[in-house]
């Protein structure tokens, strides 16, 4: 019975083993893929506004709580501000701040975009806000739309 049960478990390691080999196999070696997150766009602007002519407001998103808008001031066309990192005082490697214009009966006329992206040959610090922040103009699109008011979304702020 002691032999029988040597070769049993000589046969359960030998099975087991066989399995195992120090060379990888061909479909282990290559690493495997990470799902990549596709880039979520900016949700569409609502056709109409409760908003009054001379006002632009801020609509809360992820990076509100990380940013101050001031000086903001609405004319024919465009809308002009500056916008403070409140979070740090890194570098800004890229900021979109979207406008949605609308006249004064609070329908959407226009939208417009700013955009800010580091670029690298500019030196060191160029795009690093300091207390003065970094001021904006986003012109409505069609220009010739009359605005009265403004939303503005940030979709895209990273900092170092």
């Amino acid at each position: 019975m002691r032999r029988g049960a040597g070769v049993l478990i000589g046969g359960l390691l030998a099975a087991v083993l066989a399995g195992c080999s120090a060379t990888p196999h061909p479909a282990d070696s290559a690493p495997a893929a990470a799902p990549v997150a596709a880039p979520r766009s900016a949700e569409p602007p609502a056709a109409t506004a409760s908003i009054a002519p001379g006002e632009v407001r801020l609509t809360p998103g992820p990076f509100t709580d990380r940013v101050r808008v001031r000086d903001t001031r609405v004319d024919v066309s465009s809308v002009h501000g500056v916008l403070t990192i409140t979070s740090d005082v890194s570098d800004v490697l890229a900021l979109e701040v979207h406008a949605a214009f609308y006249d004064a009966t609070g329908h959407l006329v226009a939208t417009g975009t700013f955009e800010q992206a580091a670029e690298q040959s500019l030196t060191p610090g160029a795009h690093t806000p300091g207390e003065e922040g970094i001021p904006f103009t986003i012109t409505a699109a069609p220009a010739e739309a009359t605005t009265t008011s403004a939303v503005l979304t940030i979709p895209v702020l990273v900092n170092e």
